[in-house]
């Protein structure tokens, strides 16, 4: 649809904040992104809704980013509306039944920290994942040992048609890095959390422990998107692209960390080529050197 097009159908329609041509450079970790067509900041549930039922009657492709970590927007854009989920939609609350219930655009760390605070057990993982509950719903969020799944009760989602459906923690069909919503998207309002009684102070110095040893082992003074690669079973992609000698290559503005291996930093204006020519190099020698496929974690999406 012409942008002259996609402005009639959204003239007047109250969905939230509309920026138009907007880049995604300003809205991905990785500071990297070709521009949206339009981006949409909801505040409320409803605003959701009519964006869902404008445009799937319109023909109007859409994509949901979170915070923009574990993302990378190709140097074209991303075409029709994209809906930011962050701070705009990120209300919270701690149940009397131990559960946490947090909107999607809530950061997950917070979310896991709220939890901590209230003395609930089970979302600690949570506290190194630099993303929001909606995006870690989408995509079984892990780390730590622990995952989403572990936790999940419910997720409130949006339908094509606006209609908003429940889908417990079943219906989700978890599996590594996977929810059924990767493959059929629909757009997650709010996650429910099933914790456990826990020890606030023995929770908090374990993720001071864990924030200490990311502190010392990964690049988070630079542009990442976190882990690029998923580990494969029984061992791990960033001992792998270490052993192949990589650390510290680049192609362009991107690098692979000289700190962790499966980190691409962006040191210096880098563009997703730059970051996708670096995917592909790596995953071509780890073949050739080790027989295996590394599948990367990040999602790439967008126009080359």
């Amino acid at each position: 649809m012409k942008s002259k097009d996609l402005q009639a159908v959204f003239h007047g329609l109250d969905v939230g904040e509309i920026k138009w041509d907007e880049p995604l450079s300003k809205h991905t970790t990785w500071k990297i992104g070709g521009p949206a067509d339009i981006l949409v900041t909801p505040r409320k549930v409803e605003h959701l809704q009519l964006l869902a039922k404008t445009c799937n009657q319109n023909g109007i492709p859409w994509y949901v980013i979170g915070r923009g970590s574990n993302l990378l927007v190709r140097d074209g854009g991303i075409r029709g509306v994209v809906i930011k989920l962050a701070d705009n939609f990120s209300e919270i609350s701690v149940t009397d039944d131990r559960q946490v219930i947090a909107q999607a655009g809530r950061s997950y760390v917070s979310a896991a920290n709220t939890a901590i605070r209230n003395g609930l057990e089970g979302l600690e993982f949570a506290t190194g994942i630099p993303g929001t509950v909606g995006g870690a719903v989408m995509m079984n969020a892990g780390a730590h040992g622990g995952e989403t799944k572990d936790v999940l009760l419910r997720a409130d989602i949006v339908e094509k048609d606006g209609t908003i459906q429940t889908l417990h923690n079943q219906d989700l069909q978890f599996a590594y890095r996977y929810s059924i919503l990767k493959d059929h998207p629909r757009i997650v309002v709010r996650a429910t959390f099933q914790l456990r009684q826990g020890n606030t102070e023995e929770m908090q110095e374990k993720v001071r422990a864990w924030k200490k040893r990311r502190q010392t082992t990964q690049p988070l003074q630079l542009p990442n998107c976190g882990s690029v690669f998923r580990n494969p079973e029984g061992t791990h992609a960033g001992y792998l692209i270490e052993q192949s000698g990589l650390k510290g290559k680049t192609i362009g503005g991107a690098q692979i960390s000289d700190l962790h291996a499966n980190f691409i930093v962006n040191v210096n204006k880098a563009t997703a080529s730059d970051v996708l020519a670096l995917i592909e190099l790596v995953q071509t020698i780890i073949q050739k050197n080790f027989g295996m496929t590394l599948i990367p974690e990040v999602r790439i999406v967008g126009e080359g």
